[in-house]
């Protein structure tokens, strides 16, 4: 049994890993594996890889080069990939417009970052960046300008603010006060990531389930050293009194280690993912393994595997008794 891993997550740290050996040729064998955060054994499998890597054609002068016999790693004929970074025309008016989106943030802590960032891309594009004023960046959910007001008067005063908010998974309205740390937009939604005094840790809401949100006259000021999501792969992240859940996930429900945030995959010979899953919400797991249909099965814990094979056979037995009128 080996350790799974998705092509897209190795190949993005070939393509770091390459320039980067590149730039410090006889650097130790352990000693880069530390600075890659990464194993000695994992090193070594990507250097092997990349002696069938190369520009196409893959004869010898084509392919990369890369030694370690001797404890020390060195990399050659990778050129291409050591080149500096050039933006294109179309990719420096997409940072331009995504730079001037993220300047009308709520609660945007180092505006004079985003504005220095921004003059130098429209200064490099010259004429081309006039392209980008007419382009206009439309959220699903766009942030409603009263909800957006009070959210820059609660982090920019550090005031904390008053949330009702709909759980979905739960159907349930809550109340909860929030220390407001910042405001994010994320696959084309808004959330806003505070101090749930609630929950008693940093938590992220959605805020097209906010149904009222009341700025309060009471210092807002977040806890120090907040562990704040790295919101770049995704909102969801587990939380330590999450439920472990084991699974079996057939090939054709791999999509599941690509997007949920599993802890552990392993491959085994007959193609079966062995699965470790976070889950908040019980409920939300019984409907994956029923949209699946076979190709999702829960083997740990007991307790778990006990209620999923009930709600199965509950559904078989409702689908049974289930009258049909043509």
């Amino acid at each position: 049994m080996v350790t799974y891993e998705s092509a897209t997550s190795r190949l993005g740290r070939l393509l770091t890993m390459v320039p980067w050996l590149l730039n410090r040729q006889g650097i130790d064998l352990a000693e880069a594996a530390d600075q890659l955060g990464t194993s000695v054994d994992q090193v070594v499998d990507d250097l092997q890889l990349l002696f069938v890597c190369g520009l196409p054609g893959h004869y010898p002068d084509d392919l990369i080069e890369a030694s370690w016999e001797d404890g020390r790693v060195h990399v050659a004929n990778a050129d291409t990939i050591a080149r500096p970074l050039r933006l294109g025309r179309d990719e420096a008016l997409a940072l331009i417009v995504a730079l001037r989106a993220l300047a009308d943030t709520p609660g945007l802590t180092d505006r004079d970052a985003i504005d220095r960032a921004l003059a130098k891309l429209e200064s490099a594009a010259g004429d081309a960046a006039a392209s980008a004023d007419q382009v206009q960046v439309s959220l699903e959910q766009p942030l409603p300008p009263e909800l957006a007001d009070r959210l820059r008067r609660a982090i920019g005063g550090r005031r904390r603010v008053h949330l009702r908010y709909t759980v979905a998974s739960r159907d349930e309205t809550t109340e909860r006060d929030v220390d407001p740390v910042r405001v994010a937009a994320v696959d084309g939604r808004w959330y806003l990531e505070g101090w749930c005094h609630r929950a008693g840790g940093v938590r992220l809401f959605r805020l097209d389930r906010v149904e009222d949100l009341q700025v309060l006259d009471v210092d807002g000021t977040p806890p120090p050293d907040l562990p704040l999501r790295d919101l770049g792969s995704g909102v969801y992240r587990a939380a330590p009194e999450d439920l472990r859940v084991h699974l079996e996930v057939d090939p054709r429900a791999a999509w599941i280690t690509e997007t949920l945030p599993v802890e552990e995959v392993r491959r085994r010979d007959d193609g079966v993912l062995e699965v470790v899953l976070p889950v908040a919400d019980p409920v939300w797991l019984h409907r994956l393994v029923r949209r699946e249909a076979g190709a999702v099965r829960v083997t740990a814990p007991a307790d778990v595997v006990a209620d999923v094979a009930r709600e199965a056979r509950e559904a078989v037995a409702g689908h049974r008794g289930t009258t049909r009128i043509d």
